[in-house]
């Protein structure tokens, strides 16, 4: 039991939605969903090519900005390059 009487299963659905959905994933996680290593996926955050939360040193990527490339990628019937994926959802955010 945590400090304020959460448990760790508190804890794991307080990061899904209402739906079960989760609403961030590990970068390992998002590796995973990607079929990439995570090495991959850490230099994509570092350069600023794909979307991440930094807490306290821990990266988490939410399961939003999976959703929508993945979205846009099927839409458009098209390759979705993260890095300019990013930079655009920056200027429209």
């Amino acid at each position: 039991m945590y400090r304020n009487g959460a448990t760790m299963r508190g804890l794991k659905m307080a990061s899904q939605g209402a739906t079960g959905a989760p609403r961030f994933y590990s970068v390992a996680e998002v590796a995973e969903i990607f079929g990439m290593s995570t090495m991959t996926v850490y230099r994509a955050i570092a350069a600023g090519e794909f979307p991440a939360v930094r807490i306290r040193g821990r990266l988490i990527v939410p399961a939003k900005a999976v959703d929508a490339m993945v979205e846009a990628a099927v839409a458009e019937r098209t390759v979705v390059d993260a890095g300019t994926w990013v930079a655009d959802a920056g200027t429209t955010a």
